[in-house]
């Protein structure tokens, strides 16, 4: 099932440090079958709101998403980023093939009659 790591990331300001992360992450998530999805585009806030960037990598699972995160080349250009960029960092499963919203709603339906 694909997975995806997902960067909010605030206060970016330009660095030599950011330019030599960004240049150095696609070869970190390569080996784990990762790319990028979403990088440097603008975003529409519909409701709420989302100072920032959004960044999304897609993974062919959620092992891969997992090795890339802890694997020594990601760690090692990690604070490349963090020194000057805050954010949240998420890693996520997608839903499986065929997801029926609809069962989902039904099991909280049940549960909720059940209380």
């Amino acid at each position: 099932m694909t997975a995806y790591a997902i960067a909010h990331l605030r206060d970016a300001a330009p660095h030599p440090e950011i330019a030599e992360y960004i240049e150095r992450i696609p070869g970190t998530f390569e080996p784990y079958g990762g790319h990028f999805l979403v990088h440097g585009t603008p975003h529409e806030t519909k409701e709420g709101s989302w100072p920032g960037h959004v960044v999304v990598i897609g993974f062919p699972g959620i092992a891969q998403a997992r090795a890339w995160w802890d694997s020594p080349a990601y760690q090692e250009i990690a604070p490349l980023r963090s020194r000057h960029i805050e954010g949240d960092i998420i890693l996520v499963e997608g839903v499986p093939e065929g997801y029926d919203p609809a069962a989902t709603a039904k099991t909280m339906r049940e549960a909720l009659s059940a209380d």
